[in-house]
């Protein structure tokens, strides 16, 4: 697994996502901060959506005994939201380094998951 730290948050890059996507782990959560309409147009299949102005809102459905992974278009805001989530206490999270820029797998069209709510949320 290909990582480095950026301000003390862990930096995965496309291969490193792929195969923890593969993997399935339930404690490893991938989550896609963009807006909803980014996220129609083109997301990785099975990667829920939670805009990132959403986040604050929503901490409550968040486990600190889960490790999760944010993704964006180019890793700007993804970067921005782990050092948020670092700041409220959750220390297992990484930033996908590149977004959706870099992305080269799969990627579906539509609305898949939105995440509006802590208890949706809880369930992932």
């Amino acid at each position: 697994m290909s990582t480095h730290e950026k301000d003390g948050i862990k930096q995965i890059d496309k291969e490193s996502l792929k195969d923890l996507l593969s993997k399935g782990d339930p404690k490893q959560i991938v989550l896609d901060v963009r807006e909803p309409d980014e996220y129609v147009s083109g997301h990785i299949p099975g990667v829920p959506l939670i805009p990132m102005h959403s986040i604050p809102n929503l901490l409550d459905g968040f486990d600190k005994n889960k490790e999760y992974v944010f993704v964006c278009r180019s890793g700007n805001r993804s970067q921005n939201v782990s050092l948020f989530m670092k700041d409220q206490g959750f220390n297992n999270v990484m930033n996908y380094d590149g977004g959706m820029l870099a992305w080269d797998g799969d990627t579906n069209d539509g609305e898949e998951t939105y995440i509006k709510s802590p208890e949706e949320l809880k369930k992932l």
